[in-house]
């Protein structure tokens, strides 16, 4: 299950294939600063501690629509994503957002709420970007809190999510990593090209391509 955050609100939550009807894949995904099958495993988990008989036909079910051997194990987000990641309040500054991107040799990093809600995803280019726009003010730019700021719609996935639908939904549309969250909208991790890349050298018979 996918979900589209706005400045903290959801303006989109289904599958995959809903997804690509809402967001063109022709152009490069990225956020920006300006003044099916899954439902069926969500239903299943709701049920996990209750019908044992249900979950394994509910699994079956969703691997023959998938078109994946039954005897497979599917390995969804929530198997290979980091958990704990590095994430920035949106009361700290741009100078702040850098200084901890550096820090950590990350690429990006997700912006959360004092609830630790998904608010958006920031990186040292879209920071260059507004220092570019407006380079005579340099250092008003890099203090200006993120809550001051707007970020573009954000895609975000639930850990309950087939690792294959994520590996494609991040190449069409041209995505680094997605933000993990949970149906509060709390992040709780985040799956990145290298988490996909460790998951299909490291585990064993993964289907990662139906």
């Amino acid at each position: 299950m996918f979900a589209i955050y706005n400045n903290g609100s959801v303006s989109f939550r289904s599958t995959a294939d809903n997804l690509y009807e809402v967001k063109n894949t022709d152009a490069v995904f990225k956020p920006s600063l300006k003044p099916d099958d899954d439902t069926l495993f969500q239903d299943y988990l709701k049920r996990e501690q209750k019908d044992t008989s249900y979950n394994q036909s509910a699994i079956n079910t969703y691997k023959e629509i998938a078109n994946i051997d039954t005897s497979e194990v599917i390995y969804h987000v929530k198997d290979i994503m980091t958990r704990n990641c590095i994430s920035i309040e949106e009361n700290s500054s741009l100078l702040d957002v850098y200084n901890l991107l550096k820090e950590n040799s990350v690429s990006q990093i997700p912006i959360v709420s004092s609830e630790n809600k998904i608010m958006g995803l920031i990186n040292k280019k879209m920071i260059l970007n507004l220092l570019i726009e407006d380079i005579d003010n340099s250092k008003y730019i890099l203090n200006k809190k993120l809550s001051d700021l707007y970020f573009s719609d954000l895609i975000t996935v639930d850990p309950i999510s087939d690792i294959r639908r994520v590996a494609k939904v991040m190449i069409d549309f041209k995505l680094d990593a997605i933000p993990v969250v949970n149906e509060e909208g709390v992040l709780v991790g985040i799956v990145s090209k290298t988490d996909i890349i460790n998951a299909i050298s490291n585990i064993p018979k993964l289907q990662l391509w139906s």
